[in-house]
């Protein structure tokens, strides 16, 4: 007996529950290179976007949601043209569709980050450093949203 409703079909193939395809993907070794190469393309980014936050908070003084827009506008168009050659060597799919979704993941991921940011400037945390704190703690949100959207096979 199904649990369908009537004349709708059980479908071919059901994902795992998402704790067992994470523990399934934290057994493989290429995993953890996409991860190492993730983290050298966000950390390439991540110079970038501090970069550029500087360049418009400090010499240009622009406040700090402009500031961060900006570099992340930057960081952004980096982290895409390095993550589909490099980290995810992807050669499938059509790279306007790729672009698409790695802006949705990076803006939700921003999105984050701005949260973070200023819950820390409001509290008194220096900008730059609450900038680099901010775009550490949307790492995680980043990378999976990447991974498992993106640049999905």
């Amino acid at each position: 007996m199904s649990d369908y409703p009537a004349g709708v079909s059980e479908p071919a193939y059901v994902l795992p529950p998402l704790h067992r395809r994470v523990r399934h993907g934290l057994r493989h070794p290429h995993n953890w290179l996409q991860l190492f190469r993730f983290g050298l393309v966000g950390l390439s980014g991540y110079v970038v976007n501090l970069a550029v936050y500087a360049l418009f908070a400090r010499e240009l003084g622009t406040g700090y949601v402009l500031a961060a827009t900006a570099a992340f506008l930057v960081a952004v168009t980096n982290n895409f043209l390095w993550n589909r050659r490099f980290t995810f060597r992807v050669q499938h799919g059509r790279r306007s569709r790729q672009a698409a979704r790695f802006l949705v993941v990076s803006l939700v991921a921003f999105a984050f980050s701005l949260l973070v940011l200023a819950l820390l400037v409001e509290s008194g945390t220096e900008k730059v450093l609450a900038e680099a704190i901010a775009v550490v703690a949307a790492l995680p949100v980043n990378f999976l949203g990447q991974r498992l959207w993106s640049f999905r096979r």
